[in-house]
């Protein structure tokens, strides 16, 4: 989610991006838009006017985040007009009206929202005092230090337990939901509380709860606070088997180990070359030798505890406390974290999306070039991040995808068919 998404402007086509052209002014390549477009991380309820423009799109799924209390409904209503009712309806087709896959999260922005009535170190009553209290412990610096009437003026907050109930109950109502947008983000200050001076630059075509131009507090949601609205989040995606979209800015090491806590004593045994041969022979004793000493440990052995969201004698599904697949939307950590998640000990399968909204911002064109060259072939997404569907939305889609395809190398049009096998894969398993 980047602050395009809290009412800024956006520029009317991507940095570098062009309709017919690249640098060069040699002709492009047509675009296969008939192979299927997969956008695999966006918001276009922010901008609910641009709703309409959904089915004359020519990406062919929206995968459509939800992030705080204003876009929950606002999600599932638009996926029961738009929604994806069958994962074989993902073939492409001009003519088909199904272009939404919902997903029902809590951003890291908007975690100060709740408390957690799961922890015993704290609880909240009600009363202002106890609100005020709640904010001074998982804000930093505390608001009451300098200013009551930040805290005051702040919502009410909602028991944690409460929103995971709501969303078990949307996961239920749209059985190809994901979850998402979740996650951590140690850059992000809340902005400063409405005022009547405020008014006037209200947008109101911008669903309600973004920044909106307001200036910035000096208040940021406490990374401890974050992790345990994230971990129960990801502990319901392992619970009802979906998959998860997750922002991570400034934290990338600490956003690790909160999973990696999760599926620990799942994870696959990583066998040798030889024990992979010892395997296929029905040798049963791995018992280590010299010669495997240094060798490079490329294969695995399923650790039944965390193989399959299902058992072997029925198709219900087994609840694991992890997520069975995880999308770091808009990646931005360095090849090392990328690697860690990529370890074929990491029983999740973890893809990794990128967007010229957030990646080539900034100048970090380099380094998301770098990111993308090492992810392998099969855990790459496109994306657009944006807060509003359209013609707009199909540009920056159009122009992440021909970047994606010239980094790897790969033909425009196998590319692209590539990377829709990709999202069938993150969305569907």
């Amino acid at each position: 989610m980047c602050q395009h998404h809290s009412g800024e402007s956006q520029p009317s086509r991507p940095a570098g991006a062009s309709a017919a052209h690249d640098d060069s002014d040699t002709p492009l390549e047509p675009f296969p838009w008939d192979a299927g477009v997969f956008d695999a991380h966006c918001h276009p309820t922010d901008t609910m006017a641009s709703m309409a423009t959904i089915p004359s799109m020519r990406t062919r799924i929206l995968t459509v985040m939800s992030t705080r209390s204003q876009d929950q409904d606002l999600v599932s209503n638009v996926a029961l007009e738009h929604g994806l009712q069958d994962r074989n309806e993902s073939i492409p087709s001009s003519s088909s009206a199904a272009r939404v896959v919902p997903c029902f999260g809590w951003h890291p922005w908007f975690s100060y929202q709740f408390y957690d009535d799961a922890s015993p170190e704290f609880s909240y009553d009600g009363t202002p005092e106890s609100k005020i209290a709640h904010y001074n412990r998982i804000l930093a610096p505390a608001p009451s230090t300098k200013d009551v009437a930040f805290s005051e003026h702040l919502p009410d907050p909602r028991p944690l337990s409460e929103f995971l109930n709501e969303t078990r109950s949307r996961l239920e109502k749209h059985p190809l939901a994901l979850i998402g947008e979740v996650g951590l983000d140690k850059a992000f200050r809340l902005p400063q509380n409405w005022t009547s001076a405020h008014q006037p630059q209200r947008d109101e075509g911008l669903t309600p709860g973004g920044r909106e131009g307001r200036m910035l507090s000096p208040h940021r949601v406490q990374l401890t606070h974050q992790v345990a609205v994230l971990r129960a989040q990801l502990s319901l995606a392992g619970e009802m088997g979906r998959a998860v979209s997750v922002h991570g800015v400034q934290a990338h090491g600490v956003l690790y180990d909160t999973m990696a806590k999760l599926w620990k004593g799942h994870e696959r045994a990583v066998l040798s070359r030889k024990e992979q041969k010892q395997v296929a022979m029905g040798v049963e004793d791995f018992s280590s030798s010299s010669e495997d000493e240094g060798e490079e440990e490329h294969y695995t052995r399923p650790n039944l505890k965390g193989e399959s969201w299902t058992t072997p004698d029925s198709s219900k599904p087994k609840p694991k406390p992890y997520p069975p697949r995880i999308c770091l939307h808009s990646f931005s950590g360095p090849v090392e974290v990328l690697r860690q998640y990529t370890h074929p000990s990491v029983p999740a399968k973890v893809f990794f999306s990128f967007s010229v909204a957030v990646n080539w911002s900034s100048g970090g064109g380099d380094k998301t070039e770098e990111a993308i060259r090492a992810t392998p072939d099969d855990r790459i997404l496109a994306e657009s991040d944006l807060h509003t569907a359209g013609e707009q939305m199909d540009l920056y889609l159009e122009e992440v995808y021909r970047r994606i395809c010239q980094i790897k190398g790969w033909d425009l049009r196998e590319g692209v068919e590539r990377l829709g096998r990709n999202w069938r894969e993150f969305v569907f398993g």
